[in-house]
């Protein structure tokens, strides 16, 4: 007996220790846009199943984290002072999980941005992530802000430069945890790096120039034969670089023009999308090096209806993605590419921005206008619910636990069922 108890306590300590009950990344635990353990509501409306709504000032685009008994959103609001480009506070609140009272905000810089952006993108557009021992604001060309939980500045580097988006369409891309790194992508119309801080310094542990314009994706860290790659989008190349070394392993053409969608990534292959001027979807081995184009590392390629803003999402053996910006809906088998169903329309999700999640058996799809259309996490489209919190959405659900979060263009929503 003695012998069973040791022999569990010696697997346990073999077990990594996950958060898959926390929503650390605008994608979640894995990248691919899976709650593992989340059971939210899918019903709600102004009136039913919101637990609280908490009023966020300004303008901001970027979803919210959730560490524990923590939510964390970012914004950016004017100083009211009367330029062509406003002057902004860029600030980061942590609000309580159970009232939605806000426990602390902290304004990481004042500025006026040296370019202009899209009507329908502000200037707080990345999310927020967090390991639980500290958490990180990104404003682009502004800086990256390390907090600890209780809101105390740890550092800041503000010294990348100022990026030049295309068309000046503003900035976005998301920074992302890995181990002791903090990944952070610089791809604009100037130099465009990916960079590799340590998380807990800020100091530079690498930094790979890329040649790629102008892209809004955010890194994916997959794991390949025990090896750790970050997996990028790009309109020339989409590529995969060593997380030790920030050295590129492989790359494929392919992708459209001005990629915003991140990857996504299981066991096997890395999914890499892209779908303005053009439409392109490839499954990539990861055991690939060089130019992978052309050869068996390409698993599989889909060249219609495939995803622009919203990233594709992977759960349990499907890839779910839209059309464009539109709601049309596509599901294929990730292990073949073969369809399930291909653009298919979804009653109230016609535009859109916010990326699709699943969580208790269910996939969540949020449309521009603020409705969310649930569906069954499954090889046949079957509506569930249509659902609005009455104000836009353009930011990612994060399910968490018994509950959904959602960012509207000016409240945060605790989604929960009445107990």
């Amino acid at each position: 007996m003695k012998k069973s108890v040791l022999g569990m306590l010696a697997w346990l300590c073999l077990v990594p220790v996950t958060h898959a009950d926390n929503w650390g990344h605008w994608r979640g635990p894995t990248g691919n846009g899976v709650a593992m353990n989340a059971t939210p509501p899918t019903k709600w409306s102004p009136t039913e199943n919101i637990k609280w709504t908490v009023a966020i000032p300004g303008r901001g685009s970027g979803s919210p984290v959730v560490w524990e008994d923590s939510v964390f959103v970012t914004t950016a609001v004017s100083t009211g002072k009367a330029t062509r480009i406003p002057t902004l506070e860029f600030v980061v609140f942590c609000i309580d999980r159970k009232d939605g009272e806000i426990r602390w905000e902290q304004t990481a810089v004042v500025a006026t941005p040296h370019e202009g952006t899209h009507e329908t993108n502000g200037f707080a557009s990345a999310s927020p992530c967090t390991d639980g021992q500290h958490v990180y604001a990104h404003f682009g060309s502004r800086g990256l802000y390390c907090y600890t939980m209780d809101g105390n500045l740890v550092w800041s580097k503000d010294d990348f430069g100022l990026m030049q988006t295309r068309n000046t369409f503003g900035e976005g891309s998301s920074p992302t945890i890995a181990g002791d790194k903090i990944l952070v992508p610089w791809d604009h119309d100037g130099q465009s790096a990916l960079y590799a801080l340590n998380k807990l310094t800020g100091e530079t542990i690498w930094m790979t120039p890329r040649d790629e314009p102008t892209c809004w994706a955010t890194p994916l860290v997959a794991e390949f034969a025990g090896k750790k790659q970050v997996i990028m989008n790009g309109q020339k190349f989409a590529r995969a670089y060593d997380l030790d070394t920030g050295k590129e392993l492989w790359r494929c053409a392919g992708q459209t023009e001005r990629p915003v969608a991140s990857a996504v990534a299981d066991q096997d292959f890395a999914y890499v999308g892209s779908g303005h001027r053009g439409s392109y979807l490839g499954a990539f081995r990861m055991d690939g090096r060089g130019d992978i184009q052309g050869t068996k590392n390409v698993a599989w390629t889909i060249n219609r209806d495939t995803p622009d803003i919203g990233s594709p999402l992977l759960s349990s053996g499907r890839i779910y993605f839209y059309k464009g910006k539109s709601g049309q809906l596509s599901c294929v088998d990730a292990k073949t590419g073969k369809p399930h169903y291909m653009a298919s329309r979804v009653a109230g999700v016609e535009t859109t921005y916010a990326s699709p999640v699943a969580a208790g058996g269910f996939v969540f799809l949020t449309d521009r206008n603020g409705t969310t259309a649930v569906i069954k996490d499954a090889d046949e489209l079957s509506i569930v619910s249509k659902n609005s919190v009455g104000e836009p959405v353009d930011a990612t659900p994060a399910p968490v636990g018994s509950e959904l979060f959602l960012r509207g263009d000016k409240h945060l929503f605790c989604i929960s069922a009445k107990k």
